[in-house]
């Protein structure tokens, strides 16, 4: 049994780790402060005597005796993150020094949720490891793409100048149940208008596309990942290579719920990625992963969820 600590536990990522790492029969620690986490995702783990819940913002030193580490805190959808730029890079930036400082003095092995967003705009497709990105570094999504840059940078040095064990995960577009119904990622918007009967808003024509990995597929990348060598530090993409354009993807939707939904054209924001698509060649290689949840099988239990919840 490992001690495992996972900081932003009760948000959507968050919670299905935790589920998945107590049902392997670790003891788990969920730290979060609620900002865009909820209790509703944890509620159900309550009674295991193996999990236990910190209310606590990241930012603000944390002192605990742990194994393993998942720093996962940090608003992770445009409408999130952007409400708030500099707690947003705070939380990137303040929350990996702090909990890096914990990994170093408990000795604890380490994993970084970092983004596909640090890649940008990208002008390279699909996107590898390799790759250094197209990053606006005064725009508006930029208090989450640079946040996470400096995050990675932060985790890289602690591991050369205090042999601290890092991994870093680099995650593209992930869905499934516990979403926050108004986060506006593309998936939980589509699904929540379609259910409500309200126009769907496509931004731009539709033809930018995403890749869009079901939550169980990113959590059991996550868990290989850390399970790693201790030489093996990444960054590794997880996420599903099969590329949909968006408007594709609102028609499906449309009809998979039954939906009356039309679609509507609304401008596209400033510097939202036309591409994005992983190169998930290294997470073949070195974690023997790859996504086995379709987009079909993964939409309807997303849509069955919000079916229940919404009201």
């Amino acid at each position: 049994m490992k001690r495992i600590l996972i900081t932003g536990g009760a948000g959507f990522v968050g919670s299905h780790l935790c589920e998945e790492l107590l049902n392997r029969g670790n003891e788990v620690i969920c730290l979060d402060n609620y900002f865009t986490g909820s209790k509703q995702n944890i509620t159900h783990l309550l009674d295991n005597h193996n999990f236990e819940v910190i209310r606590h913002d990241i930012t603000m030193p944390v002192f605990l005796e742990v194994d393993e580490i998942y720093n996962l805190a940090c608003p992770a959808s445009p409408v999130h993150y952007q409400y708030n730029g500099i707690k947003t890079i705070k939380t990137s930036v303040m929350g990996a020094i702090n909990a890096l400082g914990l990994a170093k003095r408990t000795k604890a092995k380490i994993l970084q949720a970092s983004t596909s967003e640090i890649y940008g705009d990208p002008d390279i497709h699909p996107q590898p490891e390799s790759y250094w990105g197209n990053v606006n570094t005064l725009g508006p999504r930029a208090c989450y793409d640079e946040g996470k840059r400096c995050a990675e940078t932060l985790f890289m040095n602690y591991h050369m100048q205090n042999n601290v064990r890092i991994k870093i995960a680099r995650i593209f577009n992930t869905y499934g149940p516990r979403m926050h119904p108004n986060d506006g990622r593309v998936v939980s918007n589509f699904i929540v208008q379609a259910l409500k009967g309200n126009d769907i808003t496509v931004f731009g024509d539709g033809s930018h596309t995403r890749s869009f990995q079901y939550v169980s597929d990113l959590i059991s990348g996550l868990i290989k990942l850390m399970a790693t060598p201790d030489d093996f530090t990444g960054p590794v993409n997880i996420g599903n290579p099969i590329e949909v354009s968006v408007v594709d993807l609102a028609e499906k939707i449309i009809k998979m719920t039954g939906s009356k939904s039309k679609i509507v054209h609304m401008p596209l924001p400033a510097d939202d990625p036309k591409q994005r698509r992983p190169d998930i060649t290294l997470a073949k290689s070195a974690l023997s992963w790859e996504p086995v949840v379709g987009l079909d099988e993964g939409l309807s239990k997303t849509i069955k969820y919000f079916r229940e919840t919404i009201k």
